[in-house]
C-alpha cells in the first residue's frame, strides 16, 4: 500500500506549496530570510521603525463562516477575513503588522481550493504590509468532511513602547468612535446559519431583496481591516484606545480596552445598523441583549479619543475615506457597557 491509499495525497500536497509558493513571495520584503518550505519561517529585527520596539502577536480562526465557503464554493475571501481579524487585534494595542502565519486542515486537499484560501491570505497581506512567511497544510483524512477545511492564523506586529494602545490614557469624559463594519465579519455565524438556512429556508443562492443580495453573498462580506483609521489617528495623537468588536459584540468588548473605574457609555441611536442585523433579529425574535452580545450590530471597531480632539479625529477619518460615528462617551463607573 501507499500512503494515497491512506487519503493522503504527497503529489497534490507538492501542487499545493507551488501554488503557495509565488502566491506568499509576493508578500516578502527585506526582512524575510527564508522560502516558504523551510522548516523555521526567519524574520530579520534588525532596521525596525523604533529601538524600544514591542513584539505584539495573536492567533485566531474564521470560525463558522467556514461553512459558507463550503456551501458556495468561494474560498478567497475567507483568506482575507482571517488576515484582517488579526491584524485588527494587533492594531488596537498600537501595533503594524510584521509578518503572518496560517494553519490549514483538510480531510482530502485540493490543490485549487488551497490556492485560492492562500490568494486571499496573500491579498490581505498586501494590503496590510505583512509579509505572509510560512504556514502549515495539515491532511488529515477521516477528520473533516469531505470538501470541508478548518483555517487559522497568527500574527507578529511591532509597536513603539512609548506609543502602546493599552488604555492606560483613556479618562472619564473621552468621546467613543464607531467605525462601520462590513457585516457580520467573523462572528455570529452559527446563530446566524440557523436563523436565515433553518428557519428561513433560504440557500446560499437565495436572493434577499431586503438585503438586496443572495444570502451567500451577505454572509461572505470580507471582515475589514482598521489598520488605515487606528494608525492616522495615531499620527495625530487622537486615540487613547480601541476596541474590536469580535466575539462577544459590542457589549463584552469596549470594556477590554478600558480602565478600572471606567464604563462606555453607548447610544444605541447614534449609527444604523446594515439591514441583515434587523432581518436576523426578525427572523429569530432575537432579544435585544443577545443581538448585542452575539453581533458587532454595524460597528467593527470603537476608538476612544479626547473630546476635545473628537471633531478633528472625525475630520481626520472622513478625510481617508472613513465613515466615523460618535457613538458615546468613557464614565465614571465599574468596567462594562451602559447603553442609552
Amino acid at each position: 500500500m501507499r500512503y494515497a491509499d491512506a487519503g493522503v495525497d504527497i503529489d497534490e500536497a507538492s501542487r499545493a506549496v507551488g501554488r503557495i509558493q509565488k502566491l506568499a513571495r509576493r508578500t516578502f520584503n527585506r526582512h524575510v530570510l527564508t522560502d516558504i518550505g523551510s522548516f523555521g519561517a526567519m524574520y530579520a529585527l534588525d532596521g525596525l521603525r523604533s529601538r524600544r520596539a514591542v513584539l505584539v502577536s495573536s492567533a485566531d480562526g474564521v470560525g463558522t463562516k467556514l461553512k459558507i465557503a463550503f456551501a458556495t464554493g468561494i474560498h478567497h475571501t475567507v483568506g482575507q477575513d482571517l488576515v484582517n481579524h488579526c491584524v485588527n487585534d494587533i492594531a488596537v494595542q498600537g501595533a503594524r503588522p510584521l509578518f503572518f502565519l496560517d494553519y490549514l486542515a483538510v480531510g482530502k486537499l485540493n490543490a485549487r481550493v488551497a490556492g485560492e484560501i492562500v490568494r486571499g491570505l496573500a491579498a490581505a497581506c498586501r494590503a496590510n504590509g505583512c509579509a505572509l512567511i510560512g504556514g502549515e497544510t495539515a491532511e488529515m483524512p477521516g477528520f473533516y468532511a469531505a470538501g470541508e477545511y478548518d483555517l487559522a492564523g497568527f500574527i507578529v506586529g511591532e509597536a513603539e513602547r512609548g506609543k502602546l494602545l493599552d488604555g492606560r490614557r483613556i479618562a472619564a469624559g473621552n468621546t467613543l468612535i464607531g467605525l462601520p463594519s462590513t457585516g457580520l465579519h467573523t462572528n455570529g455565524y452559527s446563530l446566524a446559519r440557523k436563523l436565515l438556512f433553518e428557519v428561513a429556508g433560504y440557500g446560499p443562492g437565495t436572493f434577499v431583496p431586503e438585503l438586496n443580495a443572495r444570502v451567500g453573498d451577505e454572509l461572505l462580506k470580507v471582515h475589514r481591516s482598521y489598520l488605515g483609521p487606528i494608525r492616522r489617528l495615531m499620527e495625530l495623537g487622537l486615540v487613547r484606545g480601541a476596541a474590536h468588536i469580535t466575539g462577544g459584540g459590542i457589549t463584552d468588548n469596549t470594556p477590554r480596552m478600558l480602565p478600572r473605574g471606567l464604563a462606555a457609555r453607548i447610544r444605541l441611536g447614534s449609527w444604523t445598523p446594515p439591514p441583515v442585523f434587523e432581518l436576523l433579529r426578525r427572523l429569530g425574535k432575537v432579544p435585544d441583549d443577545d443581538m448585542l452580545r452575539t453581533f458587532n450590530m454595524g460597528i467593527g471597531m470603537i476608538l476612544a479619543v479626547p473630546s476635545r480632539g473628537a471633531a478633528r479625529a472625525v475630520r481626520a477619518l472622513e478625510a481617508i475615506g472613513e465613515r466615523a460615528h460618535v457613538i458615546g462617551e468613557v464614565a465614571r463607573g465599574s468596567r462594562r457597557v451602559v447603553w442609552a
